[in-house]
């Protein structure tokens, strides 16, 4: 695994070109592109950590969650995706799902796994609990107002499009597949990952995540 540090600006750029449209082309295969400047390595280690959002939402059981309440003190992972996506977003939560039981029970228990929809209007509360259950039952599932969502996302250099209809009348949604790592030391969010990230990778990388280390 490489990592490498980038400035602020630049990193922030380099995010925001990675975008999977989470549906289908014509010919039924899912659609995703990757920038070359994140394409090319599993993680980055930032040398200007982002700030955990300030972020209200509600979780599956139809109850507020403050992000930075609810995780302060925490290792977490953040991960902007939706239920109905068909490719990365179910990959991604797969891979940290079973990279995760590998960690002791206490460590699993004390790791926070974030899942905020791009889809609010389908992912209902009771739609992700559902969704996670079958990957995760004990990560957070996130929704609320699209503005607040894309706000949130856009402070953590990840670009979410308004889900919309494709030529074959499908909803898509177009978002930045990056999941950010929060140190517990710090709660700063100081790694981002790729969609290229592999269960192997976190498996390595989160016994130090949980510690607030440097993978």
């Amino acid at each position: 695994m490489r990592k490498k540090t980038f400035a602020a600006a630049v990193l922030l750029a380099a995010a925001t070109l990675t975008l999977s449209a989470c549906g289908g082309s014509d010919s039924g295969s899912p659609v995703a592109s990757v920038s070359q400047e994140t394409g090319k390595r599993a993680v980055t280690v930032l040398d200007q950590p982002f700030t955990k959002p300030a972020l209200v939402l509600t979780d599956t059981q139809g109850k507020p969650y403050d992000l930075r309440k609810e995780t302060a003190g925490r290792p977490t992972l953040v991960y902007f995706g939706y239920t109905h996506c068909p490719d990365v977003c179910p990959l991604t939560m797969n891979n940290i799902a079973v990279a995760k039981k590998q960690l002791p029970k206490a460590e699993q228990d004390d790791l926070r796994v974030v899942f905020v929809t791009t889809d609010p209007d389908r992912d209902t509360p009771a739609a992700l609990g559902k969704w996670l259950k079958g990957i995760d039952p004990q990560a957070v599932g996130l929704t609320g107002k699209f503005a607040t969502i894309q706000a949130a996302a856009y402070r953590l250099g990840i670009t979410v499009e308004a889900p919309h209809k494709d030529k074959n009348g499908k909803i898509v949604s177009t978002h930045g597949t990056q999941v950010v790592a929060f140190s517990p030391k710090t709660d700063a969010g100081y790694l981002l990952y790729g969609e290229d990230a592999t269960v192997d990778d976190y498996t390595k990388d989160l016994p130090k995540i949980v510690k607030g280390e440097n993978p």
